[in-house]
């Protein structure tokens, strides 16, 4: 009896400290950004009572500090074990001041609302190691897992658009990404991204997706919730593992602090295996895809070469050409007698930075009458009739590049850093051939 009683008790102390586990907040200021010069950010650092600073924990970032209740809600779940033992980094956007505190800059638009890469190389080379050299007051030292499935953003509005972006240009730092009653409007671009997605070959992402159908924050910008639909119907379209929740709700955090925890363990649900990418229904895409594809293989350490900035069609009749003057567009030119004639900007190419030209590196033409151009944001492939049908991520850390080769079943990349091969299903171009014709649909 008095055994079954110990147990008991014993039983009881356990459920008791789960329940009552909870968290200690950091605060902490990031000052002289190299990437947003001027801006002061602070920040929270939440580490649970379960982390005891001897193996590196999970990650949640969550945007314009702490929302949703999160602290409690990640107490809560690391409790009953539907998610593990996370360190949370509670971000507020950069505010340049003067000297008398007044306020200069705002430059939350700026880092959240632009589609551009800028604010994951942020997260990585300024929030996080700024995290990792704190340590909570009893000692322990903040570390946290580099395995993108060991990491979740969470963004609302702007904050939303800002997670979603961070994930999309950066899945090597976060496989799973929230976003709620996100700007995926016409603000900095970010009605453009359901058209990437529905390109790029499909990343080994996560995502959760809420709005309401009474959102529309500003209407100069367009609808925030079409806008998010438009982004949830091109996840599906390209494969992603992904949920929705749409309610009649506006643009505020009510509806996605209800759901946090469902969504948290959803997220977690399989944890600790890695996301794996979707099968895309991009059929031109897919037809370059082949079964066995194992990305980019790194093949030899690269030399410098003079970038290929025009290349001529395989039959002579025809010939593409970056243009000296920087812009997002691959021109072409008839040839007549030898010499370009007829030119156009008839390559369109898609420019995740509208704020400046698309940096076009180097151009090649498959056996198809496909031509592939190496840009900032990828290596992307137009039909014959000039438009980008498919987009592929580039390794990390390869740098300009400054030459494409495809052959039978392989696609070279080349570049001052290294040589990337990729199988794939491709044909080099037959001299003296011109391809079959794709119409003009």
């Amino acid at each position: 009896m008095k055994s079954r009683l110990l147990i008991l008790i014993i039983i009881c102390l356990v459920a008791l400290s789960r329940a009552t586990a909870g968290h200690v907040l950091i605060d902490g200021t990031l000052e002289q950004s190299a990437i947003y010069p001027g801006t002061v950010h602070t920040f929270q650092v939440c580490v649970p009572d379960q982390y005891k600073g001897k193996k590196a924990a999970a990650l949640y970032v969550g945007l314009d500090g702490v929302l949703c209740n999160a602290p409690q809600v990640m107490d809560s779940l690391m409790a009953t074990g539907q998610m593990p033992v996370t360190i949370g980094v509670f971000l507020q956007p950069g505010v340049v001041r003067a000297a008398d505190g007044t306020v200069l800059r705002y430059n939350r638009s700026y880092e959240f609302d632009s589609t551009t890469d800028l604010f994951a190389r942020f997260l990585e080379t300024e929030v996080l190691p700024a995290v990792e050299r704190m340590t909570t007051s009893d000692g322990r030292p903040i570390r946290l897992s580099r395995q993108p499935q060991d990491r979740m953003i969470f963004g609302l509005s702007s904050g939303g658009i800002a997670a979603f972006n961070a994930a999309w240009h950066r899945p090597d730092l976060f496989g799973k990404v929230f976003t709620g009653v996100g700007t995926f409007v016409a603000m900095r671009g970010g009605n453009d991204l359901q058209a990437l997605v529905r390109k790029t070959e499909p990343l080994p992402l996560r995502v959760y997706i809420q709005d309401g159908s009474n959102d529309a924050w500003n209407p100069l910008f367009g609808h925030w919730y079409e806008g998010n639909q438009m982004l949830a119907s091109a996840l599906r379209f390209a494969g992603y593992d992904m949920e929705c929740d749409w309610s009649d709700g506006g643009h505020n955090v009510t509806r996605s602090t209800q759901i946090l925890a469902q969504v948290m363990a959803w997220m977690w649900r399989d944890w600790p295996a890695a996301v794996v990418p979707g099968q895309t229904r991009n059929d031109f895409l897919q037809d370059l895809l082949t079964s066995d594809d194992k990305g980019w293989e790194r093949m030899g350490n690269g030399v410098e070469r003079k970038a290929t900035t025009s290349i001529i069609y395989p039959d002579l009749t025809n010939v593409a050409m970056i243009p000296s003057t920087p812009g997002n567009a691959v021109w072409q030119y008839i040839l007549q007698d030898s010499k370009p004639a007829h030119g156009e900007p008839f390559y369109w190419l898609h420019n995740d930075d509208n704020s400046r030209p698309l940096d076009i590196q180097s151009i090649a033409l498959d056996g198809n009458g496909n031509l592939w151009a190496a840009t900032s944001m990828g290596l992307q492939v137009c039909d014959q009739n000039g438009r980008v049908r498919a987009i592929l991520r580039l390794p990390l850390g390869c740098g300009a590049i400054n030459e494409i080769s495809i052959g039978e079943g392989n696609v070279w990349i080349h570049s001052a850093n290294g040589d990337w091969r990729r199988r794939m299903n491709v044909t080099a171009p037959t001299l003296g051939t011109r391809p079959a014709s794709q119409g003009q649909g």
